[in-house]
């Protein structure tokens, strides 16, 4: 497979590669660096044998997900209109537009949690429209979800909620398990809570130990819903170099629901723009800010007054 830290410089958009300041990543201890360096290794090699298995296009990474004219209604409402775009194993797509135009319908469609109306899913080079349940299971194996409040089990500890993909795994040891959970902490920037429960938490760590929790099944890619939304600025900006390093360190495909566009810049490969039920941009970020389109511009305008740079 084609050295992807090598290619990096070569990618359609370096937007996501050429911030500055970026946060250094949290020591790991001692006493758990070799066991959770030796699951993230192998990680890395599962998300590169899955990349390599996924069909190549003119000389670049296969599509590892993609929306083909979906479209998806509720009742009268229409949410997504033919809707088209993909994104390439080992790259990020930024979800961007203003609230209520199916940002995070597009995530639950790709988890199987709904239905589209018409149109094809595709995830792994397959069309998961028509799955079962069962099937499904063997996606959501492969990808998984960071929701906007978590979604920790409330009533065990932050340790446990990481520990809970590893123990269903059944190929670590107890001993080893407790290891893995206290390093994925540790890399998330939460050390040292393993002990806590979910409720003691703030919004931000929540979503670190939701990451950390998405780690320990190792999965293909994560699908992150609203990471920065009710974080403060600094905790927004450690959840971007998180997600970026992670992106890079384990070869994730990785799909980010977003209205930040700072944090868009930080991260997107390419982005796609919902706009009244369709996708009324996909490509650069480079190509989105020069776009002549007043929809964008004036989205792009909004978001220059809120977030000044």
């Amino acid at each position: 497979m084609p050295d992807t830290e090598a290619e990096l410089p070569e990618s359609p958009t370096s937007t996501s590669d050429a911030v500055s300041e970026e946060s250094e990543p949290p020591a790991i201890s001692e006493d758990v660096a070799p066991a959770v360096e030796e699951f993230m290794e192998q990680a890395a090699q599962q998300n590169e044998a899955a990349a390599e298995a996924v069909p190549a296009e003119n000389a670049q990474p296969g599509t590892y997900i993609s929306f083909e004219n979906v479209s998806k209604s509720f009742g009268d409402f229409v949410v997504l209109k033919d809707v088209s775009f993909f994104v390439n194993s080992g790259e990020t797509l930024c979800i961007l537009g203003r609230s209520g135009v199916g940002k995070s319908v597009s995530l639950q469609m790709l988890m199987g949690f709904l239905k589209p109306d018409s149109g094809m899913v595709r995830v792994a080079g397959e069309d998961i429209a028509g799955f079962d349940e069962v099937q499904l299971q063997g996606i959501r194996r492969k990808v998984t979800m960071v929701f906007q409040n978590g979604a920790l089990f409330d009533s065990i500890t932050v340790g446990e909620n990481v520990a809970f993909p590893l123990r269903e795994r059944r190929e670590l040891a107890e001993d080893q398990i407790l290891l893995v959970a206290k390093g994925l902490l540790e890399m998330v920037g939460v050390a040292g809570m393993e002990n806590l429960l979910p409720s003691d938490l703030s919004t931000g760590m929540k979503r670190s130990v939701a990451i950390a929790r998405a780690l320990a099944s190792q999965p293909e890619a994560i699908l992150y819903d609203e990471p920065t939304t009710m974080v403060d600025p600094l905790m927004a900006h450690l959840l971007g170099d998180l997600i970026k390093r992670l992106k890079h360190q384990l070869h994730l495909t990785s799909i980010v629901v977003t209205h930040d566009m700072r944090f868009a810049k930080k991260l997107a490969d390419r982005v796609v723009f919902l706009d009244q039920g369709n996708a009324r941009f996909f490509g650069t970020m480079e190509e989105m800010e020069a776009s002549r389109d007043p929809i964008i511009q004036e989205f792009l305008s909004l978001d220059a007054l809120v977030l000044p740079a």
